[in-house]
């Protein structure tokens, strides 16, 4: 037996798997893409992107989601959780994704789950036209603990100049505040959640409910533009909730109040809320709480928000004492 196997390391296991996911990432081939799967770097065409366009770059992980998720051999749902996470995030900034690299990494590598993981993220590239331009599987037995699972990665997106998000200039007092629903957690607050579940039976749809994958809002947020609503700011709302979300797209002096009663929370989230025991300002923290992204629009726009029937869950206000005010605040209740 090889020594590097002995080490815990299987190379030959390893590179099966780049034969098992191949057809997959080819599937997500854009006419952009210059290079195969299995060559050392990803070749994407600068051509394709224009004058007047701003690249925009993001990276981001699964976090502990992956372990509830493989305790329950649920590993597909970690491939969507993992794009539709960071395309949120690029196009919270007016972006669209181009391409897409991923990191997998574990004490052992399990051939199935790795292939299970690659097959829902290629899904989802290919539901945004992202192109999968590689990844890295790593085996790492003494950096992480046996059956854990590390799932990171990093997009690039594209946006034209003069559609930048957010924009900050534009917001004023009175703007109001959408919320779209999320699916679930998406992959925030897991290790809270796994620590709630630990002597606890947990019911299948709460299961199901918990590993939902992460919504992806670029078509919501196409739809919404399609219809005449004009975004001045998106706000993703992940780890940290609407709480530490909201304030990072706001200018100094605008702070932003969020009205608890303007949507139904979801009873998933009561339970953990109920479970847990934690307050309003650690909920709101924690967990998204029902609400994924938040559109920040012009007032003027109401009636058109009344039409495509969405809930507008606060404004915007100035703020009097931007050095000792709260830039979020609530109002209203929602238990």
């Amino acid at each position: 037996m090889s020594r590097y196997l002995a080490a815990g390391v299987d190379i030959d296991a390893a590179n099966s798997l780049v034969g098992r996911f191949a057809p997959l990432v080819t599937a997500t081939k854009t006419p952009a893409v210059r290079s195969d799967i299995g060559a050392f770097g990803g070749l994407f065409a600068a051509d394709e992107i224009g004058e007047g366009k701003v690249l925009v770059a993001s990276t981001d992980g699964v976090g502990s989601k992956a372990t509830l998720a493989a305790s329950h051999g649920r590993y597909k749902g970690l491939g969507f959780d993992l794009l539709n996470h960071c395309v949120n995030d690029i196009l919270v900034q007016g972006a669209a994704p181009l391409f897409f690299l991923d990191y997998i990494a574990a004490a052992s590598l399990q051939a199935d789950a790795v292939v299970s993981i690659v097959e829902g993220l290629c899904e989802a590239a290919q539901a945004v036209q992202c192109a999968v331009l590689g990844g890295e599987t790593a085996e790492m037995p003494g950096v992480y603990h046996p059956g854990a699972l590390d799932i990171v990665g990093t997009i690039v997106g594209v946006v034209n100049n003069h559609d930048l998000l957010p924009q900050t200039k534009r917001l004023v007092e009175g703007d109001l505040l959408v919320g779209l629903a999320s699916d679930g957690p998406h992959t925030n607050g897991y290790s809270l959640i796994r620590a709630l579940l630990e002597d606890r039976t947990v019911t299948a749809v709460m299961l199901d409910y918990l590993l939902t994958p992460h919504r992806c809002y670029l078509h919501d947020i196409a739809d919404l533009a399609h219809a005449g609503l004009q975004p001045k700011a998106l706000a993703h709302i992940t780890g940290g909730g609407v709480i530490d979300n909201l304030p990072r797209v706001l200018p100094h002096g605008l702070k932003a109040q969020i009205d608890l009663s303007s949507w139904h929370v979801p009873s998933e989230f009561r339970r953990l809320v109920d479970w847990s025991q934690i307050d309003d300002d650690e909920a709101f923290r924690v967990w998204n709480m029902g609400i994924g992204m938040i559109v920040i629009v012009g007032k003027e726009q109401a009636k058109l928000i009344t039409e495509l029937n969405l809930p507008v869950v606060g404004s915007l206000l100035d703020c009097v004492h931007p050095t000792h005010d709260p830039s979020v605040s609530f109002a209203g209740h929602w238990r």
